[in-house]
């Protein structure tokens, strides 16, 4: 028998890095429809909130209270927007929490007696913001420190510094510095519209370009990344930048509102800002989220806050309403990441 009449067998090429990447982005899919269901569940318990409150509580749904509930809430998630990105990509930002309040001493600073008008005073905020976060981005992804212990370092590195610039006391703003915070159409504060704006570029960012498609792959799994030819240190990078420069422009906002700056005005928002995001259907081990589930747990803080403020409730047990939903969310979203993966 002649040897050329025996089976010829094919060697199978090799794994290529684009052969890696549809598997990966179909997990992408497999988390965004796990977050979907989670949302509607917030969804109908923001609605069943609501009608709670609005049974209990009077002027719950008047005008004017909803106006400060969206008001209120729309500062927390510009915040949380950059929050939302970071978790997402599978890491945390502590660090919001010194921000806000450094990007509001350092406007106040700036602004103070006129030193600098108040557009250029804005983009120097908004670079301290970029320079906390690329400064945690610097010691995530190139000296791999874990998130936590980064970001918790930073916070209270922007923290001091902001105390240090107010010299312990309030800075007073001209009243040009507090624009922000004009009625705009219906009595609503520009700000307001600012977050909304920001809110719709976000989702439009991860919803339909590449870029929002990589953060979710980053997320999902760092090395699958890699391997799919993501620069997972340039996404890191990235969001954490980002989430500076959002949080030093809440900063901004707060000043804007009470024309005055103090190195603790909005060091809370850390808190508030995680609970929102993963209330809102983000998996603290990454890879799921998106900016309607964010803005719904920022509007369920907002209004629990709201209607305990109207039912008289004191403020420490709203600080323990708060922690219970953070810690249900949390639990919530590890049995859904368990779930999920063994299906």
């Amino acid at each position: 028998m002649s040897k050329h009449n025996s089976a010829t067998v094919t060697p199978s090429p090799p794994a290529s890095h684009e052969s890696q990447a549809p598997r990966w982005f179909g997990l992408l899919a497999r988390g965004r429809r796990s977050r979907s269901m989670t949302t509607e569940g917030v969804l109908l318990f923001y609605i069943a909130l609501i009608i709670y409150f609005w049974t209990s509580a009077s002027h719950f749904m008047t005008y004017l209270n909803w106006v400060d509930i969206v008001s209120t809430a729309s500062v927390v998630l510009i915040v949380s927007l950059g929050q939302s990105l970071t978790i997402i990509s599978g890491g945390f930002d502590l660090s919001v929490g010194g921000v806000v309040p450094l990007g509001a001493v350092v406007f106040a600073a700036l602004t103070h007696g006129h030193t600098l008008s108040v557009g250029l005073s804005m983009i120097l905020v908004v670079i301290v913001g970029a320079a906390v976060g690329g400064l945690n981005a610097i010691v995530i992804a190139i000296f791999k420190v874990n998130p936590l212990i980064a970001t918790l370092g930073t916070l209270s590195a922007a923290g001091g510094i902001a105390f240090t610039i107010a010299k312990g006391v309030t800075i007073q703003l001209p009243a040009a510095a507090g624009f922000l915070a004009n009625n705009g159409p219906g009595g609503i504060p520009v700000y307001t519209f600012a977050a909304v704006g920001l809110s719709l570029i976000v989702y439009v960012v991860l919803a339909h370009t590449a870029y929002g498609r990589r953060i979710y792959v980053v997320g999902g799994n760092a090395e699958a990344a890699r391997v799919a030819g993501i620069s997972v240190t340039g996404v890191q990078f990235s969001v954490y930048m980002l989430s500076g420069i959002l949080a030093a422009f809440a900063g901004i906002v707060y000043a804007s509102q009470l024309l005055a700056a103090a190195g603790n005005v909005g060091s809370a928002l850390t808190l508030t800002s995680v609970a929102a995001v993963v209330l809102g259907g983000a998996a603290i081990t990454g890879g799921t989220g998106g900016v309607f589930g964010t803005t719904l747990g920022v509007l369920v803080l907002g209004t629990v806050a709201d209607g305990m403020n109207l039912m008289l409730v004191p403020a420490f047990y709203q600080q323990i309403v708060t922690g219970g939903i953070l810690l249900f969310a949390v639990s919530f979203s590890q049995m859904q990441g368990r779930f999920f993966k063994n299906r």
